[in-house]
């Protein structure tokens, strides 16, 4: 089966998804294509959250450009989609004069790069900010506008709202060839061949993250290739208060080691940076060893025994430049590039999906807003911060909002049903995690994940022997479940 659209976008990562939700409101046929079973299974998931400043890129390179402006949207698409995001402020500590000068290095960055407010502060100041940053930091750059979110939480919500304007998505479709010919009007068409079907289009959009060079490489386009820039991430246990980020001052290829709290009040060490074999995920003692160090230096009561899960993820860089790939194939007229969004790509994402569609414009394609497009996604009830009122208005409604199954995030069943049903659901139970954070405690599923498995089965009509932890083949139950018939 063939299924024809004006725009094909490969890749449901957080860059993929504010794409598809930023052309959501044109009067256009739009049709996400990714090739695991979810939203946000690459580098969006194995990320830290951190909505950057826009300090750190050189100014006048790509991520410069789209950095500052993506962080100064988050307010806007936090209020129209839902989802958390807590803008905190953050601070560089530095220890010496050397630090110092790199600090205000950075300063001037972020002041060509249009990042506000920007200021050196000196030990008093950084404990009013931070109390609990380093009695050894000497200075440290204040920026106001740094923040953070939950990455894939961002991604769903993008990818929400534009189903619910239109966009289809279409899951477990791995592109396996893109035949790419020209029609009658002159114009490029594109067809994609995945296991889920094929996908014709007038305009092809990669947004496939470390699969991009993969996706650029069969539309005969550039031909570029990725580095698997590996990063080790730990997340601690809640804190009573949550920390604000603090940065070491950055290497070249780096940020560094950074704290930061969240917007579920965990504690997450992020992330090393080691050039390693592509689709490594495997957590390195070395690199959680170097983490917890890390962190130790910026903040040195950190209980770092609080650790709940370490897990990795690669960054999708370019090999020979540090720089976002965004724009019309050289190559290829109708294809177009969002390719090497590695870090500040989260921060950046809301930006990128703004300059693709100028970019868009730029080539010629016809963008005429919907008269029914609507920005707003409400966001599902979450029974752990709801107020006491609402909690029982809930339960009245439903008794399943009072069975609780995750004691430790205190999800109820009628949450991870409602996870289930949207539209795009959870079809696995990582994929339920995610959604609604069953799972996502310090018993690290210990307790809930049997609970999970069977109203997966129940809600999906499949036996709990089908039923994933996530990709396909990851299979957690072998014949009959307990207490399940």
């Amino acid at each position: 089966m063939t299924e024809t659209f004006d725009i094909a976008i490969v890749g449901a990562g957080i860059t993929g998804c504010a794409i598809a939700r930023q052309l959501a409101r044109f009067d256009l046929s739009i049709c996400v294509v990714e090739a695991a079973n979810d939203i946000a299974l690459g580098a969006s998931k194995a990320n830290g959250g951190l909505v950057h400043a826009g300090y750190d890129p050189t100014p006048g390179t790509v991520k410069a450009q789209v950095n500052a402006r993506g962080c100064e949207l988050y307010g806007t698409w936090a209020q129209e989609l839902g989802f958390l995001f807590c803008r905190t402020g953050s601070m560089v500590l530095g220890f010496n004069d050397e630090d110092r000068a790199h600090l205000e290095q950075l300063r001037c960055n972020g002041l060509a790069n249009g990042v506000p407010e920007l200021s050196i502060v000196g030990p008093d100041r950084i404990h009013i900010l931070e109390p609990r940053a380093s009695a050894n930091a000497t200075c440290a750059l204040w920026c106001p506008s740094t923040g953070f979110v939950d990455p894939f939480e961002v991604a769903i919500a993008a990818l929400e709202n534009a189903v619910a304007n239109g966009v289809t998505f279409m899951r477990s479709a791995p592109v396996e060839a893109i035949e790419v010919a020209g029609s009658d009007d002159g114009a490029t068409r594109f067809t994609l061949a995945t296991p889920a079907g094929d996908v014709r289009c007038r305009y092809l959009i990669n947004a496939a993250g470390n699969g991009a060079a993969d996706i650029s490489h069969m539309a005969g386009a550039e031909e570029f290739q990725m580095v698997w820039r590996q990063g080790n991430i730990v997340v601690l246990d809640k804190e009573p208060r949550t920390l604000m980020p603090l940065y070491p001052v950055p290497t070249p290829v780096s940020k560094g080691v950074i704290v930061t709290g969240t917007v579920h009040g965990n504690t997450v060490i992020t992330a090393t940076a080691a050039v390693r074999e592509p689709g490594d995920t495997q957590t390195y003692a070395s690199d959680v060893n170097a983490l917890l160090t890390g962190a130790r230096k910026l903040v040195p009561d950190l209980d770092t025994r609080r650790v709940v899960r370490a897990f990795a993820g690669g960054r999708p860089v370019i090999q020979g430049t540090n720089d976002f790939f965004i724009g019309q194939s050289a190559v290829v007229p109708g294809l177009f590039q969002a390719a090497g969004i590695q870090s500040p790509g989260v921060a950046s994402a809301p930006a990128i999906a703004e300059r693709m569609e100028q970019v868009l414009r730029n080539a010629g394609v016809t963008l005429r807003e919907r008269a029914d497009w609507d920005p707003i996604r409400l966001a599902p009830d979450d029974f752990d911060r709801a107020p006491l009122a609402r909690k029982e208005e809930l339960i009245e409604s439903d008794p399943a909002w009072g069975q609780i199954v995750c004691r430790c995030e205190t999800v109820p069943e009628a949450e991870i049903v409602t996870a289930i049903r949207r539209r795009p659901g959870a079809v696995s139970v990582e994929g339920v995690k995610r959604r609604c954070r069953a799972g996502m405690g310090r018993c690290q599923s210990g307790f809930c994940q049997s609970r999970v498995v069977a109203i997966l089965a129940r809600e999906l009509d499949c036996d709990p022997s089908e039923v994933l932890l996530e990709d396909a083949g990851s299979w957690l139950v072998e014949g009959p479940l307990k207490g399940v018939r």
